[in-house]
Parts: structure tokens; sequence; C-alpha cells
């Protein structure tokens, strides 16, 4: 069982910067792939970036590309998201999640199988 708690969320202007963390038990930790999605309201969540149990592997949406930075610290079972730029549409609660069965890049999320329980994210114009 591997518990994720976001923090980190808050109200900030277009333009500005936030940096979301995601902090995860388990010993094995080092070994998951991670990721971040976000749900607007009204909308499905969705997909923002993945990134490998190595470290050395990410991926983005197309919406967040160039703006938005996967992170993580293994000695502190921490995954981050350093989100700059921000846009009024970037608003949404966002969630980190965890794939623990060794898949290198997931995307999909029906291939993570631990979710945080969201932070919210708000962006004004």
């Amino acid at each position: 069982q591997v518990q994720l708690v976001e923090s980190g969320g808050g109200l900030v202007q277009a333009g500005g910067s936030l940096r979301l963390s995601c902090v995860g038990s388990g010993r094995a930790w080092r070994r998951y792939s991670m990721g971040w999605f976000r749900q607007a309201p009204g909308k499905e969540r969705e997909f923002v970036g993945t990134l490998s149990w190595s470290g050395d592997q990410t991926y983005y949406a197309d919406s967040v590309k160039g703006r938005f930075t996967i992170s993580r610290d293994n000695a502190k079972n921490t995954l981050y998201l350093q989100m700059n730029s921000l846009k009024p549409e970037d608003t949404a609660v966002y969630y980190c999640a965890v794939n623990s069965k060794g898949r290198s890049l997931p995307v999909r999320q029906y291939e993570f199988d631990y979710w945080g329980q969201g932070t919210q994210v708000t962006v004004s114009s």
C-alpha cells in the first residue's frame, strides 16, 4: 500500500509559478514511476506529465510542455511539479499518482494504481 499526500496548491496570478509536492510512503519509492493529473470543474481528469522510475525520462501533455517540470527526490520520497507561466486554464485539482508495477512511462489513468487526494490550484486572470 502506498499513501500519497499532495501539497503546495493555492491561488496565483496568471504568469506566476507554483511548485506542488507529493510525499509518498513505502521503501520501494525509488522503483515507482509517477505522474501528475488534473481535473478542472466540469471536466474529466486529464494527464499532465509522467516521470520514469529512473528519473531520466519524462513525458508531458502538449498543454503544459515547456511550462511544467516533473522531478523527484528519492531521499525524501517526494515528487514535484514545478509550474511556471501559469494560465487561468491551468486551474484544477492536481493529483499525483504512482505506478508500482514497473511501467516505465505510464500515461493512462488505469496504469496508475495509487493516487493522492488532490490539491487545488487556482490561477486568476
